[in-house]
Parts: structure tokens; sequence; C-alpha cells
């Protein structure tokens, strides 16, 4: 999930910034050209992606968790996709007071 943080701003800057952010969705930007591609995709795009994955990673969460009950998982198993799904639902939740925050000193603003 960092890592699709990553590469909105990765989108949004139009260059990468470090070996981590190197990525876009995942994949390793191979140039020039992967740049130039990478900037093509929208905001809207990049924000439905990341959060497909996001709703994909608590999905799986929910899962491993019933099969943990169930025993059809191992106890690591289940605690490894109950963290990821944690991590993900934290950066989700912080995404979301950023964007509040944002909006509410737009809001702000004399016209």
């Amino acid at each position: 999930m960092i890592n699709a943080i990553d590469a909105l701003r990765t989108v949004s800057d139009g260059a990468s910034t470090s070996k981590v952010s190197q990525t876009v969705y995942g994949q390793p930007v191979g140039g020039a050209q992967s740049v130039q591609e990478a900037s093509q995709v929208s905001f809207s795009d990049a924000l439905a992606n990341v959060s497909m994955e996001a709703v994909q990673t608590l999905k799986d969460g929910e899962a491993a968790a019933i099969s943990g009950v169930s025993g059809k998982a191992s106890a690591q198993q289940v605690v490894e996709a109950v963290m990821s799904a944690q991590t993900t639902l934290q950066t989700a939740i912080a995404i979301r007071d950023k964007v509040v925050s944002a909006y509410q000193e737009v809001s702000r603003m004399a016209i």
C-alpha cells in the first residue's frame, strides 16, 4: 500500500525521488519512457487503483481471519493478513483526514 502511495507522488512529481518511490503501481520504472507513460495516468485513475487495492487487502484480511477460525489457515498467515489490512486501513484513514483538512483549509480561504 505504501508503495502505491509513493507511486501517486511519483506520478504527480513526474520524477522519482528515491529507490522506494521508483515504482509505479508496483512495477519498477524502466527509464524516461516509463516515467512519461506514468505521467499520462490521471489522478482519478491512480486514486481508483489505490482504493481498489486497499479494498482487496481488507477483503483478504477478512477472508484470512475466517479461514483461521475454521482451521484452514495457519496463525502466521492470519496475523500477516490482518496486520496488512490494519496498515491499509490506517493509511486510508490518514489520507481521508488529510483530504478533509485540505478541504476545510480551502473553504476558509477568502475569495
